[in-house]
């Protein structure tokens, strides 16, 4: 469906993306993913932690969904843009119920207890493994998919909602997880992911059909590929978002290590875990409710770095704390920062991205900005193992808070320039 034909609903409607049907069954899609994955991410953490009591472990998971989804996201680009993209979607979310599906059965009690728990960890790290190759096509494929859902003049809005929902569903999430962990085990709360999973199939059935437009003129898929990184290497805006959030994220990667602070340092067990997990979710879905009727993107920049040094200085008072709800409300303070970022950079790549190229920028800011959580998490696991949990979580955010000055100082020209109306190259 071509959103020239749509009538764009009134200027200034918050809820305006949200009156186009299938924009609401992609959000919904998002949710139950996002939902379903977060639960599992939190099951994954707590369970390999239980098993090898090693914080370098929960790094490992981070690293072994990154170096796949690192790996394929320029070519699930380039498949994204010569793809209908709901089958590419289909199949993306097929992959990831079948690794999920196998994580039921080996961590049913049963199954779990008749395994080496050494083996256990490499299967677990297997699986993981499938989900990063699945996340390399997904994000391209979901990126291009979005633009096509609504008109252009409602990119920031549908930006807005899009990062809400993804929030709103990892608040819960991670909640549900531990709780459901901690009350009924680890069966039922895999079960759930499951269902979760199957409803978001069930939502990406409910789109048209998204099939490829007119490709103009054959080229290799280097040449492909290659176009879309100069592309985003050579748009200044793009470029300094990507940067400086890909450096703050790989820096400050406290939650990969919140099992250590539940189980070790605040002693809240999995359900204390599960509310610990969903704080930096919180705080960003309620920015970002707010931010669809006040976008950040007038001033894009200068709110950009005002959003990253409040992420460093909130993820180095985390690790100072050793009160819960201290803990909670700098979690709280680092998700509602992100959430500023998350939309700033989202609305920067939809609008400036023609719509031939979505799949091949998509990917290079996956693989810059999507794989930096993972290696993110395994920069915190390895610097937990070398310093200790608590310095190696103050170290993150020291490093966050230099790399947004050394960014300032070199990036002052941009702070007054706006999106709204503008192209920067």
């Amino acid at each position: 469906m071509s959103t020239e034909n749509l009538t764009p609903p009134v200027k200034h409607d918050a809820f305006a993306s949200l009156r186009f049907p299938e924009f609401r069954s992609y959000l919904g899609m998002r949710f139950f993913l996002t939902f379903a994955l977060q639960m599992k991410a939190v099951i994954v953490g707590w369970f390999i932690y239980s098993v090898t009591k090693d914080p370098l472990s929960l790094g490992m998971v981070g690293l072994a969904e990154a170096i796949p989804a690192l790996s394929v996201a320029l070519f699930g680009g380039y498949v994204a843009d010569r793809s209908d993209k709901r089958k590419l979607l289909l199949g993306v979310l097929f992959t990831v119920l079948s690794a999920a599906s196998i994580l039921f059965l080996v961590t049913l009690p049963s199954m779990h207890q008749s395994i080496d728990d050494k083996l256990l960890e490499i299967i677990i790290y297997l699986l993981v493994f499938v989900d990063g190759l699945a996340r390399g096509f997904f994000a391209p494929a979901a990126f291009s998919l979005m633009a096509s859902l609504v008109p252009k003049e409602l990119y920031p809005n549908s930006s807005s909602w899009n990062s809400s929902c993804w929030q709103l569903a990892a608040v819960a999430g991670p909640a549900a997880g531990g709780l459901i962990y901690g009350f009924y085990g680890i069966s039922v709360t895999m079960a759930i992911v499951l269902v979760l999973m199957l409803s978001s199939i069930g939502c990406t059935l409910m789109l048209n059909s998204k099939p490829v437009g007119l490709i103009e003129k054959k080229e290799s898929i280097w040449s492909s590929l290659t176009e879309g990184v100069r592309f985003v290497f050579g748009t200044k805006m793009m470029l300094g978002a990507m940067t400086l959030d890909m450096f703050s994220v790989f820096f400050g990667g406290a939650v990969a290590l919140l099992p250590v602070f539940a189980n070790d340092i605040l002693k809240i067990g999995a359900e204390g875990l599960g509310i610990l997990r969903a704080a930096p979710s919180a705080g960003a879905v309620i920015t970002m409710l707010i931010m669809t009727r006040y976008t950040p993107a007038v001033r894009p920049w200068r709110n950009l770095i005002i959003a990253v040094s409040g992420f460093g200085l909130a993820t180095i008072m985390f690790g100072l704390s050793r009160n819960f709800y201290l803990s909670i409300f700098f979690l709280f303070l680092i998700g509602a920062f992100d959430s500023v970022s998350v939309i700033v950079r989202s609305t920067i790549f939809q609008l400036l991205t023609p719509d031939h190229m979505r799949g091949r920028v998509s990917a290079v800011n996956t693989m810059f900005i999507g794989s930096s959580n993972e290696i993110g998490a395994f920069e915190s696991g390895v610097t937990a193992k070398l310093m200790g949990t608590t310095l190696a979580v103050v170290f993150g955010g020291s490093m966050t808070m230099i790399i947004v000055l050394g960014t300032f100082l070199k990036t002052k020209n941009l702070l007054p320039l706006k999106l709204v109306g503008k192209e920067f190259k």
